[in-house]
């Protein structure tokens, strides 16, 4: 195991050049880092903390050579903006330290490592202020590895969250749209169109977020906000799902499994939704969860099983356009791993991506070469899909120089009004 790190920046120097440093944008993950959990529940996995409360992010390293890796802290604006903030403004403590919680796999066939990263640390304490904020963990060359968003709440609002259908004729029946209002009785909203800031994330795709819609009128410090359009989302499918608990029986919606050098998995293949009648049936919002039936420690016994994808393309995909497998497992990121390709032989789109063994939520999305999804291209778009929307409320106070994260509501389409 390798020394203590010591940071090359003094607590001092780094605060005041942090406001200075543009961080790099958002990578996708390399094909090596896997499992990248907050420690938040697999029903509703979007990263959203109260100030004060523990923070702890994990993932796996499936070369398993104990690395050593580095973390960072930045705070952002409600649109993901670099805020004006220095570091010393809003972290108490230190970060730019090394990940000492790590744990090697045991009794699996993939070795990996398991990193652990909890705040409040010995380094870190905590965070000063609400907002936006962004992990960045990079490696011993001090190369940006990844980064995760999350979000830090104090509540002094109230978010009050609906659902409904969209009154446009033409997406009556495939779209939904999110109806609020934001409130407080410690906080005056002086002119709320500039100074009071919104996010609409359907599940816990934070790609496909709404930001800054204004209030439409307001009762009193009460805002309203009753769009049609302008806070209407694509209401998708529900999302497919396998589990891979145990290897010796049958798993659901796994057709067989043989072991090579790692375990291989085929999933049924799987024939286009749209133009099909809507059926329920019960997910988790394209979130996961690492589960095994017999062993103790899922963390560092949970084998790494290439589970193998198939389409059918009964459908005319254009030439700009390509599949992707789509899922909370790597935060909705267009990797090149769950990318399909076809299979002139067996006539389908396919792709192979290792995950760990648990229960997966997944959909099949078509991604133009303008970066455009269109997740109802194969799975259609049935208005009575059951999705979660969360709506978060930021204020920026006059002569603030940060936008505070005041409030959240959310709500459920399962009760979905006209």
């Amino acid at each position: 195991m390798k020394s203590i790190y010591i940071p090359f920046f003094t607590v001092l120097l780094f605060a005041l050049s942090s406001h200075a440093q543009t961080m790099e944008e958002l990578v996708n993950d390399p094909d090596y880092i896997k499992s990248v959990t907050f420690n938040k529940a697999p029903e509703n996995m979007l990263p959203v903390f109260k100030l004060g409360d523990r923070i702890a992010l994990e993932f796996d390293d499936v070369i398993g050579d104990e690395a050593d890796y580095y973390y960072q802290f930045e705070h952002y604006d409600y649109d993901w903006k670099p805020s004006r903030l220095f570091k010393n403004e809003f972290l108490d403590g230190i970060d730019d330290m090394r990940i000492f919680d790590y744990r090697n796999s045991f009794t699996t066939i993939q070795g990996y490592s398991h990193y652990t990263l909890s705040v409040p640390n010995q380094f870190t304490r905590g965070f000063k202020v609400s907002g936006n904020y962004m992990i960045h963990i990079y490696n011993d060359n001090r190369e940006l590895v990844f980064s995760r968003k999350f979000m830090i709440m104090e509540e002094k609002a109230q978010v009050g969250v609906e659902v409904r259908r969209a009154l446009d004729i033409n997406y009556v029946n495939t779209q939904q749209r999110v109806q609020f209002f934001i409130d407080s009785q410690e906080i005056i909203f002086l002119n709320p169109a500039d100074n009071l800031k919104t996010a609409i994330i359907q599940n816990a795709d934070l790609y496909s977020a709404i930001y800054d819609v204004k209030p439409q009128f307001n009762l009193a410090n009460k805002q309203e906000y009753r769009y049609d359009t302008e806070t209407s989302f694509w209401a998708g499918n529900e999302y497919l799902n396998f589990e891979n608990r145990d290897f010796r029986s049958p798993n659901q919606n796994i057709d067989y499994v043989r072991k090579r050098d790692l375990y291989e998995a085929h999933l049924f293949v799987h024939q286009p939704r749209f133009g099909n009648e809507y059926t329920f049936f019960p997910d988790i919002n394209g979130n996961y969860l690492v589960t095994t039936l017999d062993n103790e420690d899922n963390a560092v016994q949970a084998e790494y099983v290439n589970i193998h994808f198939s389409l059918l393309p009964s459908f005319n995909l254009p030439p700009d356009a390509s599949i992707y497998v789509m899922g909370n497992y790597n935060a909705f990121q267009l990797h090149e791993e769950n990318r399909m390709f076809y299979n002139s032989e067996r006539k389908m789109y396919e792709a192979t991506i290792l995950l760990k063994q648990g229960f997966y939520n997944y959909r099949y999305t078509v991604v133009y070469e303008n970066g455009e999804q269109d997740p109802g291209f194969i799975s259609g778009n049935m208005w009575q899909t059951e999705n979660t929307y969360t709506v978060l409320a930021y204020y920026r106070e006059p002569g603030g120089r940060y936008d505070k994260l005041i409030g959240m509501g959310a709500a459920n389409s399962e009760g979905i009004r006209n």
